[in-house]
């Protein structure tokens, strides 16, 4: 099974098996989609397409990805565990280096090489070009009471390093503040945001590309070390090479298949309020001062799909994006860390408020060396509270962990409290973008780190009991 080559494709194969509603009643931008929407995400719905949008001209499609099983029909597999699988068989553990090496080698490898982005002349996300460019002719939606506009919430971010010339592919909202203005919500911590502040006195130009091919919009998300292509990383997903067409303004390259393109630029001069937005937190984000995003071009295919989500208490449909990552990148994770067994970054964690993982435990202090290791690594910095456990306990069963953090942990010994960068979006940390961390030593302890007893079995049944229990067990007359 292939990744889709484009969202038409993807919608075509989700209404076929029966994982797509068309809505045909009118619906608003103004909150009505957010709420239908939400109601369908809670209860574990379809994903819809809204065909009569009040005041447009565009079906709006929204929870493409809000499931695991919809998450890896964008992907092309049964489970991105099997994409993991196979990045594990690429990476060889010889390879030098850290992560960035380690991807750098893994996309030069012969497997691989062949699915670089390649330009092509002509595309579909060109067939018109809209002679007065206009962001009034996207049904963006304003998505909860107190957001301050409507925001575009899916959209592919394209920029080129001033120094390097490496692109870059984000997602980063972006508020409509008129017809041809955006705010560029690129955090600090953002590569594209890194990018910007090397333009101190120019431009920076601008390409956003709605409604890729789903593999594509995957890799827009990934947390992909500085330098590394995103569309080399949607290639390697779909097993073949991303297609990508000049734009028209801007001297950037875009996605050949996307269903609507934005051209422009950001001006170091020109910052405005952004906000209050409803976040993946479940909370608002508060106003802040952010770049602008000037449009000087606007091209699309021939009745475009306008493609979106909404973001806030989970589960939502960034959830299943964010597990993907869990999976697809624990491999790299385990490379450099290989006492490392599995990884659990819950929904109610929001991804970086709380990461679970477990551990083969060989020496005193290794639980912290494996929560440093983690707060080093990437974007993993930003991790709020990591809670470490020893090698049999499975991660994803948040009712063990509990049992195991409530029975294992003292307080005064196993807390580890740590200062570092934490997410823009962080309302409890003290500051800004800085604040406390927390790691939890759930394993069990030596007696190296201050445990002068023996410490307890865990009470499990005998194998010979439970087999011969097995054996007879039709004969007890228990129904469960």
């Amino acid at each position: 099974m292939r990744a889709p080559a484009d969202l038409r494709q993807f919608v075509d194969l989700l209404e076929k098996r029966g994982e797509l509603t068309r809505v045909r009643a009118e619906v608003s931008t103004e909150l009505e989609i957010t709420e239908i929407a939400d109601r369908t995400m809670k209860a574990g719905g379809p994903a819809l397409l809204f065909e009569r949008v009040r005041g447009h001209e565009m079906p709006v499609l929204i929870n493409v990805f809000g499931s695991m099983r919809r998450m890896s029909m964008a992907l092309g597999v049964e489970h991105p565990d099997e994409i993991a699988s196979q990045l594990r068989k690429l990476l060889q553990p010889d390879i030098p280096g850290g992560i960035v090496d380690k991807l750098r080698k893994l996309l030069e490898l012969k497997d691989v090489a062949n699915v670089a982005p390649r330009t092509v002349s002509n595309a579909p996300c060109q067939e018109v070009v809209e002679a007065q460019p206009s962001l009034a002719t996207l049904p963006v939606l304003r998505c909860w009471p107190l957001d301050a506009g409507p925001f575009i919430t899916t959209p592919l971010v394209i920029t080129r390093d001033p120094t390097t010339g490496h692109r870059n592919v984000g997602m980063y909202r972006m508020q409509v503040f008129d017809e041809t203005s955006a705010g560029m919500h690129w955090q600090r911590h953002k590569d594209a945001a890194g990018h910007f502040r090397q333009r101190s006195n120019e431009q920076l130009e601008v390409a956003v590309a709605i409604g890729a091919d789903p593999a594509t919009i995957y890799s827009a998300t990934a947390p992909l070390p500085p330098g590394i292509d995103e569309f080399m990383l949607a290639g390697f997903l779909r097993g073949k090479p991303v297609e990508l067409v000049k734009a028209r303004t801007v001297d950037l390259s875009v996605p050949a298949n996307a269903e609507i393109i934005l051209e422009g630029y950001v001006d170091p001069s020109d910052k405005r309020i952004e906000g209050p937005f409803g976040d993946h937190t479940g909370y608002y984000s508060l106003a802040d001062t952010y770049p602008v995003f000037h449009l000087t071009a606007l091209t699309h295919r021939r009745n475009p799909i306008y493609h979106t989500t909404i973001v806030g208490r989970p589960p939502m449909e960034d959830y299943y994006l964010g597990k993907a990552t869990e999976r697809i990148f624990l491999p790299l994770i385990q490379l450099v860390n290989s006492e490392i067994v599995d990884m659990n970054m819950p929904a109610e964690g929001v991804f970086h408020n709380l990461v679970i993982v477990s551990m083969r435990k060989a020496y005193p202090g290794h639980a912290r060396k494996v929560m440093y290791a983690l707060w080093g690594t990437g974007l993993m910095a930003l991790a709020r509270t990591i809670i470490v456990v020893d090698e049999e306990v499975n991660v994803h069963d948040l009712s063990e962990v509990s049992w195991r953090v409530t029975a294992n942990v003292d307080a005064r010994r196993d807390l580890v409290i740590v200062d570092g960068p934490v997410d823009v979006l962080d309302h409890a940390s003290s500051q800004p973008a800085y604040g406390g961390k927390l790691g939890i030593d759930a394993t069990r302890k030596l007696p190296e780190e201050g445990y002068p007893r023996e410490w307890p079995p865990d009470i499990v049944m005998s194998p010979e009991t439970r087999a011969l229990v097995d054996r007879r067990w039709a004969e007890y007359g228990i129904k469960l």
